[in-house]
């Protein structure tokens, strides 16, 4: 998201009329020529071109600075406005961040999340794969809380943790709160090496009771994916049918924090790496919880690992309330249960209504 020069709108010829003009100031007596006319009086020489005026004329306005030229795709030649202007103040930005991030000027809360290196640098990286490669479309976002505590539950597919991040992008770029979502991961993620900062930064955490209660408390918004590897790593035969989200534990939290729980439904993210096999080999060589054969990986090698563009949806359905319980229900197994089952067939039946609008894979 070709510079034009200010052109003069006058020549040569207009540039002389003007300073005739600033002479025309004085009287006609004191600038106009004389000369001896038939009676020997004395007359003024007529005078060609600008100069030759009706003297009741009413005087020319001095000229003011020439106007800048306002055709399209000209830079404005204010001091400190337009192009030159914004362009100095993103410099002055950039150089501003640059100096807190080497001074150290800048904050971290208790679990790595640093809001201005994710606001500034990790979104605008993420975002052209979220606007042009994987075109997100972005249904219900207004079932969101605009503030307090929420919990976000969500399917988890494609092979690679993608829809986490997107879902990320969806809320942060979309929510009219300007709401940042902090993300629920595995422990996996914080043992690879350059994935574990990242994440950090980005305000991702482990999924356990303890971190997902404490986030909630301080009225923030947290996303989890109770399908966790079964999700991701489920063969392409199985795509958007969700696995078992687990025990409910995500309930029982929502449960204890009295917050309400917004389910979320994500098409598309199940064809970009379509998994045709397993190789549990190398999954138990590398430590991974499985090591996915895809059409092209790891046949291609790094080509292979390149995501398939997908057209998304993401949409978020209207959020379960939880705060009309009493605390002692979150040891109900009961009732964990039924609404466990409850967030699960509202994201299976949303995605089948995605799944037939969807006029394409990949439009």
């Amino acid at each position: 998201m070709a510079d034009a020069k200010v052109i003069p709108f006058d020549d040569d010829r207009s540039r002389g009329s003007r300073g005739a003009g600033s002479r025309r100031r004085g009287s006609a007596a004191e600038s106009a020529p004389v000369g001896e006319g038939p009676g020997g009086e004395v007359q003024p020489l007529p005078v060609r071109g600008a100069a030759a005026q009706d003297p009741a004329a009413e005087p020319e306005e001095p000229e003011g600075p020439e106007e800048p030229d306002e055709s399209p795709g000209a830079r404005p030649t204010t001091e400190g406005g337009g192009e030159d202007g914004g362009l100095e103040r993103r410099v002055a930005a950039g150089l501003s961040f640059l100096r807190r991030r080497l001074t150290g000027d800048y904050e971290v809360d208790d679990f790595g999340y640093d809001a201005e290196l994710t606001d500034q640098v990790l979104m605008s990286l993420l975002r052209p794969m979220y606007e042009k490669y994987f075109r997100v479309e972005v249904k219900g976002v207004e079932n969101i809380p605009a503030q307090g505590g929420a919990l976000i539950v969500a399917n988890h597919s494609g092979t690679l943790p993608l829809d986490g991040l997107m879902m990320q992008v969806a809320v942060h770029d979309h929510h009219p709160a300007d709401r940042h979502l902090r993300l629920l991961a595995a422990d996996l993620v914080f043992v690879l090496p350059v994935v574990n900062e990242l994440a950090r930064k980005l305000g991702h955490t482990l999924a356990c009771a303890e971190d997902a209660e404490r986030l909630l408390a301080k009225g923030e918004l947290v996303g989890v994916m109770p399908e966790g590897f079964k999700g991701i790593g489920k063969p392409f035969g199985e795509r958007y049918k969700l696995q078992r989200f687990g025990r409910g534990g995500f309930v029982s939290t929502a449960l204890r924090q009295g917050v309400p729980i917004v389910p979320c439904s994500i098409v598309g993210a199940e064809e970009i790496y379509p998994m045709i096999g397993n190789s549990k080999t190398l999954a138990r060589l590398l430590g991974f919880p499985y090591f996915p054969l895809t059409p092209t990986f790891p046949w291609l090698g790094p080509l292979g690992a390149v995501p398939l563009p997908t057209k998304w949806t993401i949409q978020f359905g209207e959020p379960i309330p939880t705060d009309g319980y009493a605390p002692e229900a979150a040891e109900d197994p009961v009732l964990m249960f039924n609404l466990t089952d409850q967030v699960r067939e509202q994201i299976q039946h949303t995605l089948y209504k995605l799944l037939v609008q969807r006029r394409s894979v990949f439009f």
